[in-house]
């Protein structure tokens, strides 16, 4: 069923991006142009219905930053998240990141908290991380909720749909006093002090059509949401055209423009480390299921590894024992030297029956080309927050300029 269910995604996918040729394809499209239509009249009622106080935001008495995006997937948001935690987390915050653990399997058993009984607990979040020991692995966490847990000690990490349940416990019962909403553009129920929208150079707005024909979550216009706007994935200055873009949308936000450089390897199956010059002229066999894969192997290339093939899967793909030792026994048929998978995928990632060629991932992290003082300043904001109670500041917020609108 999963194997069928990420061949369905892929299908689709290539829809979308026209990639799939032939009649089934042309109608597909036409018909997903039509439910487009229909997914854009609900959330301009959505928007509405929380303006108009139809439906009620919730301020939990603490610092909400949502980092987010317009685009599904593929603006690199999970190293953004962690690096602006870690920042906080280091100027004195309580940090606990809220993620709704996208692909994570229910738990087998209800988790364990302090004295609460078996009933009490039914209504816990997942608890991946409480900032001094990670307490589920990627299975139930999901892939990046865990990753984040494992590179940041001393951070919260709670996985729950319901962001303002998961909120409610992290401020009350792990003592946070900053909430980090991972993906939290469109999760309105919570109110956001900053919302730092994501923007990919090489793709701004995705196909430029809504969801489920294209890949917006929302119209382009809703950038004017944005407190800040974080350009990922820079190759270059990002040209004008671009920036008069955001400008014509958001004329008030704040940009900081950033690449995703990558640092070193590390082993998957242990500790060691390798600089990234041991890729050079290396015979490379690389496995991913993430959004955007021809940007990992593109980067391969870059930092000189020869890869010979790469194998894809959907995005947040679970890999199977099975999978993993296809691939090794033919990445032993063609002599590969090594293979290099995300950090992302490296969680997910079950160990093969026989471990003939290392396995290494590749650790990205953000840099800050242009706009330091800006992030800076953005910071200084968020770690010595205004001395008037934050409750008080959200409800004029809301009847002033509802959402940013």
């Amino acid at each position: 069923m999963g194997s069928t269910g990420d061949d369905l995604e892929q299908w689709g996918a290539d829809v979308i991006f026209g990639r799939r040729r032939g009649l089934g394809a042309a109608v597909a499209r036409f018909l997903l142009r039509g439910l487009s239509f229909i997914y854009g009249l609900v959330i301009r009622l959505r928007l509405k219905a929380f303006r108009q106080h139809w439906i009620t935001q919730n301020h939990l008495g603490t610092m909400v930053i949502s980092v987010g995006n317009l685009t599904v997937g593929g603006t690199g948001k999970t190293p953004v998240v962690e690096l602006l935690s870690r920042t906080l987390r280091d100027r004195g915050r309580r940090v606990a990141i809220l993620s709704r653990g996208y692909k994570s399997k229910k738990l087998d058993k209800l988790q364990e908290w302090k004295d609460l009984d078996l009933e009490e607990r039914e209504d816990l979040p997942k608890i991946v991380s409480d900032g001094k020991n990670i307490l589920l692995d990627a299975k139930f966490a999901g892939d990046e909720p865990f990753m984040l847990a494992k590179n940041l000690p001393g951070v919260s990490v709670i996985v729950d749909k319901d962001r303002v349940n998961g909120g409610r416990f992290a401020v009350s019962e792990l003592g946070a006093d900053t909430l980090v909403l991972d993906d939290g553009l469109q999760y309105l129920r919570l109110d956001h002090e900053l919302d730092i929208v994501l923007v990919d150079q090489s793709s701004p707005f995705g196909t430029r059509a809504l969801l489920p024909r294209g890949t917006l979550r929302e119209p382009m216009r809703n950038l004017s949401r944005a407190s800040h706007i974080i350009v990922t994935k820079c190759q270059g200055p990002t040209d004008e055209a671009l920036l008069a873009r955001m400008r014509k949308y958001n004329p008030t936000a704040e940009v900081i423009e950033t690449t995703h450089g990558p640092k070193y390897l590390e082993q998957v199956f242990g500790r060691g480390r390798m600089p990234l010059e041991s890729l050079e002229g290396k015979y490379v066999a690389a496995i991913s299921g993430i959004a955007v894969p021809e940007s990992f192997e593109g980067l391969l290339k870059k930092l000189g590894a020869n890869v010979e093939f790469h194998r894809t899967f959907s995005d947040h793909h679970a890999f199977s024992r099975q999978e993993v030792d296809r691939f090794m026994r033919r990445c032993v048929e063609r002599d590969i030297e090594l293979i290099v998978t995300t950090e992302k995928d490296a969680v997910r990632f079950p160990k093969p029956k026989e471990l003939d060629v290392d396995i290494y991932f590749l650790r990205i992290e953000i840099e800050i080309l242009k706009g330091q003082e800006v992030w800076d300043r953005m910071v200084d904001r968020i770690a010595t927050p205004p001395s008037r109670m934050p409750a008080g500041w959200a409800e004029e917020r809301l009847l002033v300029d509802p959402l940013g609108a």
